[in-house]
């Protein structure tokens, strides 16, 4: 996470990369809101980019991650160079959830609307 006055991001340009892929050096997520994420495959396919599987989930929607009394919503792609890309919401966890699903069952689940 980057906080103001103590993260960093820099970006260089470059015609080639020795580094082996790993998540830590080509990843990058995007905090958005919740009804933005909703609409996110629908956006970024209308923008060029796919959506792609994640964690064993397909690109149609978002998916959620619970773990230790939170929960984040998110769905990935990549950006022209192949960098992992991610757009990203906290969402609340009333049941103390753990496992891992769409968003769309999320909210039946939770009852969330």
């Amino acid at each position: 996470m980057i906080k103001k006055d103590h993260s960093w991001l820099g970006l260089w340009e470059s015609n080639r990369s020795e580094l082996v892929y790993h998540p830590s050096i080509r990843h990058v997520a995007f905090q958005v809101s919740l009804e933005n994420l909703k609409g996110a495959a629908g956006w970024l396919k209308d923008k060029g980019y796919n959506p792609r599987e994640a964690f064993g989930f397909g690109p149609h929607e978002p998916f959620v991650m619970a773990h230790d009394g939170m929960a984040h919503a998110k769905i990935h792609f990549n950006d022209p160079d192949g960098n992992s890309l991610e757009l990203i919401t906290k969402i609340d966890n009333p049941n103390n959830v753990t496992s891992r699903m769409y968003l769309s069952e999320w909210e039946k689940e939770n009852s969330i609307r």
